[in-house]
């Protein structure tokens, strides 16, 4: 985003940590407990560069970042960060932004960003990427009682002050309108549907892991986190590990990778990879004949998985775990199949399926692609973002008497 906005002609400043998601490990050539500010360019995920040197400043700030994050651990490791940026966002005062925009997770590094935006007259606006408030106490990451209670009335006060507040669903819209947003902003994920787009050839990836033709690949990518409930895919790969013609294959990394490893061991049809660069995600989506969506049933509605854009994209129909009636289910209905939460025999049966049915594959993965190209693509999404900032920089500037 930061890099589509500096090749539109805008100056864009980036405050963030240093990278060490999803492995929960600081990566390589960066530190976790040093500043750095970098002024470079970013690559788009076809390896051209977005913009020229120097357009996008990054301020990378320290953070403690724990071995085995628990709800405890996650809290103490968002109040680091906010705790360490603070300094650094104060200093964006002088630059005098005309918007200063800050993501949630995590809530706690809303209010600096407010006191910035307040300090230099900027537009105040909040994106919510996950509930992480409802998530936190709804999945039992953190005890509930008086901390949840608290962490209610703070995420009110907060959610009042913004000028913008927006988020990913629908849903997620509905449940911003019932802790008093009554005009909450749709800003979805989105995907270059470009880059990543359906391959006439055989993925790569299919000699590297000697895959024969006849066999379909049951995928999923993404963070093995404990919101992902992937437990029940290893369930469903036992089930079917009497079936030759079908592979598991777990992409990525996280706080429950290890786990999962243990859980498939002696399983001859999962196979592991590790997470891959953005430059192999799209022969990585591709290796899929079925994509795996787990969701938990306590996690309907308070997140939208990011990884489906690419999913959908990608022109391969999806197996989704979720309720009827959720956001998630809504969206795969007709380009996949979904089943309920915890049901491992109903994912199997469903995989079973598409193996079995090549047209009903195709015919899935065509619409999801459709799907995809009319409503998530990126050009589209980022230009209707483009057009809120222009408005609501050029209604602040009217009001103060600017030009």
């Amino acid at each position: 985003m930061a890099g589509w906005l500096t090749a539109r002609g805008h100056q864009v400043r980036v405050v963030t940590a240093p990278p060490f998601y999803p492995e929960w490990r600081v990566g390589k050539n960066f530190s976790a407990w040093k500043y750095r500010k970098e002024e470079t360019f970013l690559f788009l995920p076809d390896g051209s560069s977005a913009v020229a040197r120097g357009d996008i400043t990054v301020y990378r700030c320290p953070l403690w970042v724990p071995v085995k994050p628990s709800g405890l651990k996650r809290l103490l490791h968002y109040v680091s960060f906010a705790l360490c940026s603070f300094p650094v966002m104060l200093l964006q005062v002088l630059w005098r932004p005309d918007v200063v925009l800050v993501v949630e997770p995590t809530i706690v590094c809303a209010p600096q960003a407010w006191l910035v935006a307040r300090l230099s007259g900027a537009w105040a606006w909040l994106h919510i990427q996950d509930m992480e408030v409802d998530a936190a106490f709804e999945m039992g990451l953190l005890p509930s009682g008086l901390l949840s209670q608290l962490a209610y009335a703070v995420e009110r006060v907060v959610l009042a002050r913004f000028d913008s507040v927006s988020t990913i669903s629908a849903s997620m819209l509905t449940r911003l309108k019932k802790k008093g947003v009554a005009d909450g902003l749709l800003f979805p994920n989105w995907v270059d549907t470009e880059v990543i787009r359906p391959m006439a050839a055989p993925s790569l990836f299919r000699r590297k892991l000697g895959l024969s033709d006849g066999v379909r690949v049951a995928l999923y990518s993404g963070n093995m986190g404990n919101k992902q409930g992937l437990e029940i895919l290893v369930a469903a790969a036992r089930l079917l590990q009497g079936r030759g013609d079908v592979r598991f294959v777990f992409c990525g990394d996280g706080s429950g990778r290890e786990g999962l490893v243990v859980a498939a061991a002696g399983l001859g049809n999962a196979s592991f990879m590790p997470l891959q660069p953005i430059e192999r995600l799209n022969d990585l989506l591709n290796l899929a004949d079925i994509h795996l969506l787990p969701q938990k049933a306590d996690a309907a509605d308070l997140v939208m998985p990011s990884k489906l854009t690419g999913m959908l994209a990608s022109g391969r129909p999806v197996v989704a775990t979720a309720k009827a009636g959720t956001q998630l289910a809504e969206i795969v209905e007709n380009k996949g199949i979904v089943v309920e939460p915890d049901d491992a025999g109903a994912l199997a049966s469903a995989i079973g399926l598409l193996a079995d049915d090549e047209p009903l594959r195709r015919k899935l993965g065509a619409a999801a692609r459709t799907y995809a190209v009319a409503h998530l693509g990126k050009q589209a999404i980022l230009t209707e973002f483009e057009k809120s900032l222009l408005e609501l920089v050029s209604e602040r500037r009217r009001a103060a008497g600017q030009p």
